[in-house]
């Protein structure tokens, strides 16, 4: 398998880099195939969807395997449901920036706010001695020293107590120093789209960011919608996350916390409710660290003004300036939100310049803007349940 792994990669970079015959595309097809459909057959993931583009054109979609498995009480289903290209995906981490980033990158295109400015600026609680110097940049690129991850469903259970006990909490980190990759910073990220817009702010990505997209599958909490039905479901509950609170061998203790003080975990197959736990029992279903459900087809909408130069059907969307600031490389080799780091597993040894993110879930996008080449692949990798290993099947080698 390795081997294989190693073929399709040198494949697909061959392909995108040049124009390429139409056997050689067939060839490309085929080991795309390959790799998903065995993962598929050895049980290892339920399904996945992939989309690759390049100059403006699909050169490749497809739907594998299943979107669900199982039944709510966790029963092996006699008719599972097959994956569709429509079928709508728990983004886990691709929220930050399919809907966080892209949201700050708009207010800073229209003069609302600087990437530069404080924190404290719009988050009254901020303005203490040892947070005091956090900016919008430090979150946005995993700087800022705040905790990567915090039970917040312990503390609180709605937003506004959320955002509260993530002030409250001390520094992990110091300031700028080290890229700690940060749930809670994207977290707070959403306070602050809220403060400066002046409305919800998942209401917000929708009228500002969805809607202009043409991104009509793609929102928080689905099924209060009332709209959409076909889910890539996830995993039984939050065993991972339950993990992360009773197991100190993972590195998430804190003294403050009684594991066994709450015990709202779901016990139940999710299916169109978001995984992530702080989304969930905390946020009401709606974060700005995860939360957005989405098709791979909406995520190619958002991938192709960020293509073309910021433009949507020839019109200015977001200015060629902002996006150079999002889009140049920090001291720790990473945009604005974005990933950049072509040493990560996911997309590795890929030309300067290209970007992605990955997400929890087994979702992840590449962008390679040297060959004019985005690649979407969506895993509902949950759906399996944990391993023996007390984790969740790693599909970096897919990705």
């Amino acid at each position: 398998m390795p081997k294989l792994f190693y073929t399709i990669s040198l494949l697909l970079f061959s392909f995108v880099a040049q124009s390429q015959s139409e056997q050689q595309k067939k060839v490309l097809v085929h080991s795309i195939d390959s790799i998903i459909q065995s993962q598929v057959q050895q049980q290892l993931i339920p399904g996945a969807v992939v989309l690759i583009k390049k100059d403006g054109k699909v050169v490749y979609q497809q739907a594998y395997g299943y979107a669900r498995l199982y039944s709510r009480d966790h029963q092996l289903l006699a008719k599972p449901e097959k994956m569709q290209l429509n079928t709508m995906f728990d983004l886990a981490s691709l929220t930050k920036v399919v809907g966080t980033t892209t949201a700050i990158m708009y207010l800073v295109d229209q003069h609302l706010l600087s990437v530069d400015d404080p924190v404290a600026k719009y988050v009254a609680a901020f303005n203490t001695s040892d947070k005091n110097s956090i900016t919008i940049k430090n979150l946005l690129t995993h700087t800022s020293g705040i905790d990567e991850w915090y039970p917040l469903f312990y503390r609180a259970n709605n937003r506004q107590q959320v955002f509260s006990l993530i002030a409250q909490l001390p520094l992990r980190y110091p300031i700028g120093v080290q890229r700690k990759y940060s749930d809670l910073g994207f977290t707070i990220l959403g306070e602050i789209i809220q403060v400066v817009s002046g409305m919800p702010f998942e209401q917000f990505e929708q009228e500002k960011i969805f809607k202009p997209l043409q991104m009509l599958h793609t929102t928080y909490n689905p099924l209060k919608t009332g709209k959409f039905t076909h889910f890539a479901a996830t995993s039984f509950g939050n065993p991972y996350e339950k993990r992360m609170v009773y197991d100190s061998t993972l590195g998430f203790t804190y003294k403050e916390i009684n594991p066994q003080s709450w015990n709202g975990w779901r016990n139940y197959v999710l299916n169109g409710e978001v995984n992530d736990g702080n989304a969930w029992y905390a946020n009401g279903g709606v974060s700005g660290a995860a939360g957005i459900f989405s098709t791979a087809d909406d995520i190619q909408k958002l991938v192709d003004m960020l293509m073309n130069e910021g433009k949507v059907s020839g019109m200015p969307f977001i200015s060629d300036k902002t996006l150079q600031t999002f889009f140049t490389k920090d001291t720790f080799l990473n945009g604005l939100g974005w990933m950049m780091d072509t040493h990560d597993s996911f997309m590795k040894n890929a030309p300067e310049g290209s970007f992605g993110h990955t997400g929890f879930t087994g979702t992840s996008i590449v962008v390679v803007p040297q060959y004019h080449t985005s690649i979407i692949l969506l895993i509902n990798r949950q759906h399996m349940g944990l391993l023996p290993t007390g984790k969740y099947y790693d599909v970096s080698p897919i990705r």
